[in-house]
């Protein structure tokens, strides 16, 4: 039986309540937290990693002071990175139903984005 899950660290946490019907994951900041359905937090935890390794594949190609903003999008959740290929910051929007947004700077990505990669495909 899954358990609840909490991830925080500087700037960012998100989470995993089993018990969640409609909205059984969390994503938030210090200052903000917005619950997503389980097809949401799929999509955000897909187009991240993607975004991630978009970023990776390019970063040789860049020069150190060059910013660069991508971004991706699905029916449900539109994300983007803007800084620089050391350093970013991630937005998303959702599109569909309560149509929130937020977002972390660029200190707390990286770190974010590996807990939410560490969660398993299969606890989604």
């Amino acid at each position: 039986m899954l358990s609840k899950t909490i991830q925080e660290g500087s700037g960012w946490r998100w989470g995993f309540d089993p018990n969640g019907e409609t909205f059984p994951f969390l994503l938030g900041s210090e200052d903000w937290a917005l619950e997503l359905t389980r097809a949401e937090f799929a999509d955000f935890k897909r187009l991240s990693r993607e975004l991630a390794e978009t970023v990776t594949a390019i970063a040789d190609q860049l020069m150190e002071e060059e910013k660069i903003c991508c971004e991706l999008s699905s029916e449900l959740i539109w994300l983007e990175i803007e800084g620089y290929a050391h350093a970013y910051g991630l937005r998303f929007i959702l599109h569909q139903g309560r149509k929130a947004e937020g977002g972390w700077p660029a200190a707390a990505v990286p770190a974010l984005l590996n807990s939410v990669q560490s969660y398993g495909p299969g606890e989604t």
